[in-house]
């Protein structure tokens, strides 16, 4: 009998042992996982990161993608206010993801959070989730953005006011960043807008996408800026390109004053294409089209930059392009437009506002994926 029960709570202990083990084992491996199949201190929850990950500045660097981007939105989340967080992330609807200009804040209200009102720290969070949607290329994407502030900068120096200035731009969500469900990062102030949709944890659309800038040329902290040079030089070179039968075909007899499809478009898009249409380019000139193209689609990180201009670049034979004014396009009055099945851009110069001179407006829009396709 005595050896009966010893043999019971040998056998009792040892199934006690086993389940222990068990049970911290998952719980470990739980911990341990991560949506790369790496290792992590933290769970991944609803949104893709935990509330550990929003307080660790470093958890952010082992992931990519999307996966980094809600974890950076995460991290700049756990930095506000209560009252900050409610304007920062709105419900994704039409009203409120067409919300952009290309005039000041002041003379067209944003949606989210000034960064002149923020920490310099809540800034720096910001612009990183900026600099993670943005492309690497140099002079384009994020290396664009910063220059562009530097104008906004320069002009609130230079007679502008505090109607202008880096610190009149606005970070908004709508929808949650999330690795599940649809939401939107847009950045936008006077002279620059940028938008990135995804779903799911896919990226489903970068337009519309402003930039501008005035004065054209400028120095800040003793270097030369020229932000928008390369769209313009990528559009001289186009017209350089073509012989004299193609430039009349492809000169416009109307005059611009400003973007056709600007903030206030929405979807009227042209329903005629005009101009000169590429098929009929050669593989050197339809090259130089595509050119002007990626400086506007690298604005999107490269991934995915990559994509769309594989879809650009199959419909580049039913692809038109089209100009007015000078072959410079440095007068004002100066106009080009690439326009193909999805892919839709323009460039203006018009007259200085604060600064004498010209200025440059441009826009790359999608004429299937504008806004993520949502119009309601």
């Amino acid at each position: 009998m005595k050896n009966s029960k010893k043999l019971s709570v040998i056998i009792f202990g040892l199934l006690m042992g086993i389940l222990i083990y068990s049970c911290t084992k998952d719980s470990s491996d739980s911990s341990n996982s991560n949506s790369n199949g790496g290792t992590s201190s933290t769970t991944v929850g609803t949104t893709g990161v935990s509330s550990v990950v929003a307080s660790d500045p470093s958890a952010c660097t082992s992931l990519s993608g999307t996966a980094k981007l809600v974890c950076l939105c995460e991290q700049f989340k756990a930095s506000l206010s209560a009252t900050q967080l409610t304007a920062l992330e709105l419900s994704y609807t039409y009203a409120n993801i067409k919300t952009w200009s290309n005039l000041p804040a002041s003379m067209s209200a944003r949606k989210g959070l000034r960064l002149g009102d923020l920490t310099s720290t809540q800034v720096a969070l910001a612009k990183a989730i900026v600099k993670q949607m943005s492309g690497t290329t140099s002079n384009e994407a994020y290396d664009e953005i910063q220059q562009l502030l530097l104008a906004d900068d320069y002009l609130n120096a230079n007679g502008g006011g505090s109607t202008y200035g880096s610190g009149n731009y606005y970070v908004a969500f709508f929808g949650t960043p999330s690795l599940t469900g649809t939401f939107e990062i847009m950045f936008t102030g006077h002279h620059k807008t940028i938008q990135s949709t995804y779903t799911n944890g896919t990226f489903v659309a970068a337009t519309p996408s402003f930039a501008a800038v005035e004065p054209t040329s400028f120095m800040a902290n003793g270097t030369t800026y020229t932000p928008i040079n390369q769209e313009r030089d990528a559009f001289v070179a186009i017209l350089s390109g073509l012989s004299s039968t193609e430039l009349t075909t492809a000169k416009s007899s109307a005059t611009f004053t400003d973007l056709v499809c600007g903030p206030t478009a929405n979807w009227s898009f042209p329903t005629t294409n005009l101009g000169l249409v590429c098929s009929g380019l050669t593989s050197a000139q339809k090259t130089l089209v595509l050119n002007a193209i990626k400086t506007y689609v690298n604005d999107v990180d490269d991934t995915n930059a990559a994509a769309i201009m594989a879809t650009y670049t199959s419909e580049i034979d039913n692809t038109y392009i089209l100009y007015s004014g000078t072959t410079a396009m440095t007068a004002k009055g100066d106009y080009f437009r690439i326009a193909g099945p999805h892919v839709w851009i323009e460039y203006s110069a018009q007259g200085g506002i604060v600064i004498s001179g010209v200025h440059y407006h441009s826009i790359w829009r999608d004429r299937v994926n504008d806004y993520a396709t949502t119009k309601i």
